[in-house]
């Protein structure tokens, strides 16, 4: 068994949507990425592939490779569960966090964790998404910013 953690951050910005999880939270501000900026996803990717040694989001999925503009991150997270499969590798649990001043998330938390239990094969009792705040402090406390977390539990497979 592996445990992996992953992080990620973006600017938010004007004109883009708010897609955690695979899913869009109506807000006047989105995320700021060269793909559709799921910091969500991204965190959970970089959690996946690091717990296996297998790598990070942007070595698998550069910026610099224009067929990953504006991808969706539902797909980039597909394509690494087939990665994980082809290696012998099981999810067993994933525990997420967003932080995030506004708009709440807890009206979302439902729909966020049964779009992620879904792309990593699991119950959705076994997905959890929590959200907190800054309250206020550094980018993401003052709206400018948000943050993500994540860590994973798998198993090799025999």
């Amino acid at each position: 068994m592996r445990v992996g953690f992953g992080y990620d951050v973006h600017r938010l910005v004007p004109r883009r949507n708010l897609i955690l999880g695979g899913v869009t939270i109506p807000a006047p501000f989105g995320e700021a990425g060269h793909s559709d900026g799921d910091v969500l996803i991204h965190a959970l990717i970089d959690a996946l592939l690091g717990s296996t040694g297998l790598g990070d989001i942007g070595t698998l999925f550069p910026d610099s490779d224009g067929k990953y503009k504006d991808i969706s991150s539902k797909t980039l997270l597909q394509q690494v569960m087939a990665f994980l499969g082809e290696n012998h590798w099981l999810v067993i649990n994933a525990d997420t966090t967003i932080v995030l001043e506004k708009p709440k998330i807890s009206p979302f938390s439902g729909e966020i964790r049964k779009s992620l239990a879904q792309d990593l094969n699991l119950p959705v009792e076994d997905v959890s998404v929590k959200a907190k705040t800054k309250e206020g402090m550094d980018a993401a406390g003052a709206g400018k910013a948000i943050e993500a977390y994540a860590v994973v539990l798998l198993e090799k497979e025999n």
